[in-house]
């Protein structure tokens, strides 16, 4: 297989004008690369409907622009989700590749993660990884705080986003899990499918201001700790059994030393230990239960992107073909 037919797919909200400044710069990576493209763009649930002019310029790697249109407004993750499952099922290529639509991922990236996708032959999810991020201080302070509560939860360190190759054959592997309605990458993590990571910058949006807010980020990092539920839950059982054993530790020390001193403890102290030992019962009784619905859930069938899809589709339209393709 020489990655030569790819589907480009980039989920838009209201983002039409960085969308008509993306595609030309992508076309001509797409050129650089020696790949053709279809580009399906998955309109979101935006207020506004894409602009008849969308593309402004001739396009040459770049075969049709079609525009996915959801019935309402489903978040990012999700509308990726829709969007590769309709992909898996009515546009067979080699790979799709995964971008936004604002331009932070940066088109002169695409034939890097293409190159080592044929290096591999497509035998793993390429994706690129942030060495540098181009926002400002405080949405870069609560990233990083995000990573760090995330790594904490999980055991997984955030290394990588969206942006990524998924060859086709792989494709079918992930449309099939519900965690990919939740977040993408994290799918990608918790389905064992082999991933690589090129290293990237984060470029500057090129229309626009980005809508990602305080709580718009934590939902996103609610979502991807929710696929590792199962990690979550055990490593929380875990802590919670080891802070009750300090607890019961330090009783059986406090005891000790009572009976070979014959001086009790100060009652302040022991009752900030009762407290504190009650309070520790009620952490490891929560987080049982815990990791009793996280088993549960397992065993439970919910929303199946290729199955599903369909229900939030409202409409596929090929808004711009080249006019030498058949």
């Amino acid at each position: 297989m020489t990655f030569t037919d790819l589907v480009v797919l980039s989920p838009v909200y209201d983002d039409w004008a960085a969308v008509a400044l993306l595609l030309p710069r992508l076309d001509q990576e797409l050129a650089r690369s020696g790949a053709c493209a279809r580009v399906v763009l998955v309109n979101d649930g935006s207020i506004n409907p894409p602009p008849g002019d969308l593309v402004r310029v001739p396009l040459t790697a770049i075969s049709a622009v079609h525009v996915l249109s959801l019935r309402r407004n489903l978040g990012h993750q999700r509308a990726i989700a829709v969007g590769l499952a309709f992909i898996q099922e009515r546009m067979p290529c080699d790979a799709v590749v995964l971008m936004d639509a604002d331009g932070e991922d940066d088109p002169l990236d695409v034939p890097r993660l293409l190159a080592n996708v044929r290096e591999g032959q497509g035998k793993s999810v390429v994706f690129a990884r942030r060495m540098r991020r181009s926002e400002g201080v405080a949405f870069t302070v609560l990233y990083r705080t995000y990573r760090w509560v995330h790594r904490l939860m999980t055991g997984i360190p955030v290394q990588v986003g969206n942006f990524s190759i998924v060859p086709y054959p792989l494709l079918g592997r992930l449309v099939v899990m519900s965690d990919l309605w939740n977040h993408y990458a994290a799918a990608v993590l918790q389905s064992r499918i082999p991933y690589d990571m090129v290293p990237t910058s984060r470029a500057q949006r090129l229309s626009g201001t980005s809508r990602m807010n305080f709580v718009a980020l934590v939902a996103h990092g609610m979502s991807a700790v929710a696929v590792f539920a199962d990690r979550v839950g055990v490593r929380l059982l875990i802590a919670s059994i080891v802070a009750l054993g300090a607890t019961l530790g330090m009783l059986a020390v406090m005891a000790i030393s009572w009976i070979w001193t014959g001086h009790p403890p100060s009652g302040r102290l022991l009752t900030a230990i009762a407290v504190g030992l009650v309070l520790f019962v009620q952490i490891v009784a929560t987080a049982s239960l815990f990791v009793l619905q996280v088993l549960f859930a397992r065993g439970t069938s919910t929303f199946i992107p290729v199955r599903d899809y369909p229900f939030f589709v409202a409409s596929d339209e090929a808004i711009w073909r080249s006019s030498v393709t058949a």
